[in-house]
């Protein structure tokens, strides 16, 4: 019996519009002698969506920005209601939509951890049992009796988070809270989610743009484009496959100008960059495994005391996956203003299927200040004829191969003493 049920559900929002004098004052006059007026056509952000959801299941929901991911979170926590269709939820529900919004600025830690547990249908008593466990997961011990508004903007969500997951639930809906406050608070909330799935058995919507996250939490994955569910099935498959649009995506999408963190003291500045196979040919893709040249042409400004080059591979979410500096390679001495190429060769590029992104970085031997560092310079796009990423099969996960061999030993056994002995 589902816990959660979405019959044919829309959701049409009337969006706003800057009209001009003349046609506000057509619009008036319309009105006015009872003609129909000129109105912008209602905006869909849920097409006709139809699902369920088991008991104890955890579903991820991704896509891209305006998809209609969180819409669907809040029709399910009844903070909005649809437009057509209807919705069955089946048990209490604890939204991790919007941690923190329920805070208030001049009230203690102490005063709003009552107050938000009361609007979360915490009783009284449940809040004064559970209100040390709350303050001591969100590090406020030293601040609780302090007002919010003295509070930073990490401490609330902090003690947001810590609130809203004290809740007695039968359905967990989170929305992109799983990286609030510091790395380690991060972490805390990740294994806390973790709990409340693996060993509580809680049945959990989640929607975050942290597929590998979503990969490793959910069992089942929801795809949205556009209001409408594109995919829906096992989490590896579904979350590959949204790997795959993202990576055409981007590499349709040839980028001009950097838009990562760009630094630079003006001394130099790239040219151009690009990338050849050993036959000395310029790629758009790159074949697993496949040697390769970079090629950057720098325009020095000023002179340069001997600069280190630094290249580097992240992922489109900027995840840094590898580095090489020049230092100890390379000695360019002083470089005097001018026009320089580049050249960095790799044997057997690792990365595994996927579009990842170039950075780049100079800085000054002597004292390493740096003087040009960017990110997200170049799209790389890696492919591998036998590798087939919408597969769920281990050569498909992670970032890089490893080149290993396999070997299996059988051993005797003495049932006496317990102790295996190789054959």
């Amino acid at each position: 019996m589902p816990i959660i049920e979405v019959n044919h559900v829309t959701k049409e929002y009337q969006l706003g519009q800057i009209q001009g004098l003349k046609t506000a004052a057509l619009n008036q006059w319309r009105r006015l002698t009872g003609q129909p007026t000129e109105e912008r056509a209602p905006f869909k952000a849920l097409d006709d969506v139809n699902f369920s959801i088991e008991p104890g299941e955890v579903v991820g929901i991704i896509g891209h920005n305006g998809a209609g991911k969180s819409t669907i979170l809040k029709l399910l926590a009844n903070i909005s209601k649809p437009s057509s269709g209807n919705i069955q939820v089946k048990g209490k529900v604890a939204p991790l939509i919007e941690v923190g919004a329920g805070l208030v600025a001049d009230l203690t830690g102490r005063e709003n951890v009552f107050l938000n547990g009361t609007i979360l249908g915490i009783s009284k008593a449940e809040i004064k049992r559970k209100f040390d466990d709350i303050v001591a997961f969100a590090e406020l011990e030293e601040f609780i009796d302090t007002p919010i508004k003295r509070y930073s903007s990490g401490m609330q969500v902090r003690l947001g988070f810590s609130i809203a997951t004290s809740v007695e639930s039968d359905i967990l809906i989170v929305d992109e809270v799983l990286a609030v406050g510091d790395l380690a608070f991060q972490r805390k909330c990740f294994d806390r989610m973790e709990d409340l799935i693996r060993r509580q058995g809680k049945t959990v919507l989640l929607v975050s743009h942290n597929i590998r996250q979503v990969e490793r939490l959910c069992s089942r994955t929801i795809l949205m484009d556009h209001g409408m569910i594109a995919l829906d099935g096992v989490s590896k498959d579904v979350c590959n496959a949204f790997f795959d649009a993202s990576d055409k995506q981007i590499q349709s999408t040839k980028i001009a100008t950097p838009k990562g963190r760009t630094e630079s003291s003006g001394d130099i500045k790239i040219e151009s960059v690009s990338v050849f196979n050993m036959a000395g040919q310029p790629v758009s893709t790159i074949e697993h495994l496949e040697d390769i040249e970079f090629q950057v042409t720098y325009q020095v400004k000023k002179i340069l005391p001997e600069p280190i080059f630094g290249l580097g591979i992240h992922t489109t979410d900027f995840l840094y996956l590898a580095t090489s500096q020049s230092l100890g390679k390379l000695a360019p001495g002083n470089l005097s203003p001018g026009i320089y190429t580049l050249s960095y060769k790799v044997r057997n590029f690792p990365f595994l299927p996927g579009v990842y992104s170039l950075r780049l970085g100079v800085a000054l031997a002597g004292s390493f200040q740096p003087v040009f560092y960017s990110e997200n310079v170049i799209p790389i796009q890696v492919i591998a004829p036998h590798i087939n990423r919408a597969v769920a099969s281990g050569k498909n996960e992670g970032f890089i191969a490893l080149d290993g061999d396999w070997e299996l030993t059988a051993n005797s056994y003495d049932t006496e003493t317990g102790i295996a002995a190789s054959a």
